[in-house]
């Protein structure tokens, strides 16, 4: 009953826009932070994003907000990631994750994952 499903990849050209979603189902994730890796083919997996689990803390790589904002809906057991001016280096699978303590999850020590979701961004 424990999943985490993302939506929201697809085909964009430079310098266009996406939202991916992340929906937690059961009561697993309950007080857990969530976050985004990413990963593309022949390279490392990389941190993107993470919210604790009011977010009221946002982490970002280096501590520095770039391009993307995380965001989460509590309500909905939804968090997301808008992602704006995209290039093509974006491109990649990028993972939803969960742990219960979002410093641990920023340093690529999630819990959960979720299946992932392609986001490519063409030239």
């Amino acid at each position: 009953q424990a999943q985490l499903v993302e939506s929201g990849g697809g085909w964009v050209q430079t310098g266009g826009s996406l939202r991916l979603s992340c929906s937690a189902s059961g009561d697993t994730f309950n007080n857990y932070a969530m976050g985004w890796f990413r990963q593309a083919p022949g390279k490392e997996r990389e941190f993107v994003a993470a919210i604790s689990w009011r977010g009221g803390n946002l982490y970002y790589p280096n501590g520095k907000k770039g391009r993307f904002t995380i965001s989460r809906d509590v309500a909905k057991n939804t968090i997301y990631l808008q992602m704006n001016n995209l290039k093509p280096e974006d491109t990649a699978i990028y993972y939803c994750a969960a742990h219960p303590w979002g410093p641990e999850l920023a340093r690529g020590e999630p819990d959960y994952w979720g299946q992932g979701t392609q986001v490519t961004v063409s030239s």
